[in-house]
């Protein structure tokens, strides 16, 4: 038996395993690229978003 034939017979035959898994992989594929982008855009823009700059005005106020 080759791989695609388990493949079918596990995931594609049934409807509602069909919709399943696409539903699952959408789901996987959102959270996965939304997390990436996130890292691109963090890499991209260092040292320039509060996260970074905020350490500067949290102990400029403490002393204050």
């Amino acid at each position: 038996m080759s791989f695609s034939t388990t493949l079918y017979n596990t995931f594609f035959r049934r409807n509602s395993m069909f919709v399943g898994t696409i539903f699952a992989g959408a789901f996987a594929f959102g959270i996965g690229f939304d997390v990436g982008v996130t890292s691109f855009f963090d890499r991209w823009n260092r040292g320039k978003q509060w996260q970074d700059i905020r350490h500067k005005y949290v102990e400029a106020a403490e002393e204050e």
